[in-house]
């Protein structure tokens, strides 16, 4: 049997002479013209012409054309890959009047010869959607690896010049392209992968990276860690997601925090004591109570002792939000399981009494920072005095500063301007003349802050001239 190529180069078969129309074949066997209807409207263009080329070889292969062509399979395998030329022609004295994509497959009697073929568009679909993921493509360049030379800002030699003399080389040069990175190189992502790729690094020197990025505060740090924290060569644990959800928290960045902490849970891991913490001082920081509190009783779910950091956390949501009441519960709750909280939980709990003018709050938050052997300073002292002042007690104000002076503590200005604010509160001009009196025999001169609270004081009474002549007759005696 002759056998030959056509001209796109597929190889064709001359099969015997069909002893039917072809408008015969299209009905033989129960089937009919159905099977080549159009696709539904909507469809894509590229659909509906895959769809009829799957249908023409189903028609095809129930006919009884397929076995009146010995060598068909050619003719067959060419019809849903066709290339721009399809010779199919069918040799017969009758003209067919089968139609496909709205020209006819048959159009004249003839042997097998070339004939245009509208398969074409499925093939151009294809060419357009690989252009298409092309171009998606070049939007991010694949990141080449160069080494940096000598043709840098100076800022940038700087820079590199500040690296740890004995840090290692494959960390210097990551650390040389990324002090010298920009978008135009490609993708930070491509690079940690370049450098993985290239140096095979291991743990310990992602992290002296992340180390030293840190340290010089460079903007790219988070962003080198959450990379990091996907390559396996890093070796990521529970405490890796901690420190930067730490990080998030530190800088106010709620969503980006919660995220990693769900991605550390699709991980495997599961959020820990430390990790929880974390999460509760970032929600205290941010003011949301709620989700801080929710996040302290999954805490106690735990069935772990929780440490001082643990309850530091909620007592100072409870300070933010207003509440120190609910922050002492807490810490009265500590003191039974003799854990002592630290000192900066201590001040700001008697932070918060002063400033809403609580005196016996603000006196039990001294109390217990002297039982927790915490020693107290002239700032702490001048808190609560201002406790009593903002109360309107100006005997307990001059009190405190009195315990405070014989415990040793040099009273500072502020405190000398809160007591003369509490007898000004009172309308005590006589006790503050007096209390004054008594710290220039102490030698105790007052300075700026207690100056203006007696200036502001005597304006309003329309009393200065009269007590600057006062004074000036005690200086004398």
């Amino acid at each position: 049997m002759g056998q030959g190529f056509g001209d796109n180069g597929l190889e064709f078969g001359r099969g015997p002479k069909l002893q039917q129309p072809a408008s015969q074949i299209c009905s033989s066997n129960g089937h009919n013209n159905s099977i080549f209807k159009k696709p539904v409207r909507g469809s894509s263009t590229r659909n509906g012409i895959l769809w009829e080329s799957e249908n023409l070889l189903k028609f095809f292969r129930q006919s009884e054309f397929l076995h009146s062509l010995p060598m068909a399979t050619y003719a067959i395998n060419i019809l849903p890959f066709s290339s721009p030329t399809c010779p199919l022609h069918i040799e017969h004295t009758k003209t067919s009047n089968f139609h496909f994509l709205g020209n006819p497959l048959c159009q004249k009697p003839g042997t097998l010869t070339s004939c245009k073929s509208q398969i074409q568009p499925v093939l151009a679909a294809i060419n357009v959607e690989e252009k298409v993921e092309g171009e998606v493509g070049k939007e991010k360049p694949k990141f080449r690896w160069v080494e940096i030379g000598p043709d840098i800002p100076e800022e940038q030699k700087h820079a590199i010049s500040q690296l740890p003399f004995n840090m290692t080389g494959r960390c210097k040069a990551l650390m040389r392209q990324i002090i010298c990175f920009n978008d135009k190189k490609g993708s930070l992502s491509g690079l940690l992968s370049a450098w993985v790729k290239i140096m095979k690094p291991r743990r310990k020197d992602w992290l002296s990276v992340l180390k030293e990025l840190n340290k010089m505060e460079h903007p790219l740090y988070l962003e080198v860690a959450e990379i990091a924290l996907l390559e396996e060569s890093f070796e990521a644990n529970v405490r890796d997601y901690t420190k930067i959800i730490h990080f998030f928290g530190k800088n106010n960045q709620l969503e980006e925090a919660e995220r990693t902490r769900l991605a550390m849970e699709e991980k495997g891991f599961v959020s820990d004591q430390v990790t929880l913490t974390a999460m509760i001082h970032m929600y205290s920081k941010a003011g949301n109570l709620t989700l801080a509190e929710e996040t302290f009783e999954e805490l106690k779910l735990l069935g772990q002792p929780l440490d001082r950091r643990s309850y530091g956390s909620i007592i100072m949501a409870y300070i933010r939000a207003g509440m120190p009441e609910k922050g002492e519960m807490i810490l009265r709750e500590m003191d039974t399981q003799d854990i002592r909280a630290g000192s900066e939980v201590y001040k700001a709990l008697l932070r918060a009494y002063s400033i809403i003018g609580d005196a016996d709050g603000a006196q039990r938050a001294f109390d217990a920072i002297q039982l927790a052997g915490i020693p107290p300073d002239d700032r702490m002292c001048a808190v609560l005095i201002n406790a009593y002042a903002m109360a309107g007690q100006s005997q307990n104000a001059h009190t405190a500063f009195e315990n405070m002076w014989r415990a040793g503590i040099e009273p500072s200005d502020r405190c000398v301007a809160l007591v003369l604010a509490a007898y000004e509160k009172e309308n005590k001009l006589n006790r503050a003349l007096d209390f004054l009196m008594r710290l220039e025999g102490e030698g105790i001169i007052i300075g700026k802050e207690a100056s203006e609270v007696l200036a502001g004081w005597f304006g309003r009474l329309g009393v200065v001239k009269e007590v600057e002549l006062v004074l000036r007759e005690y200086a004398v005696g």
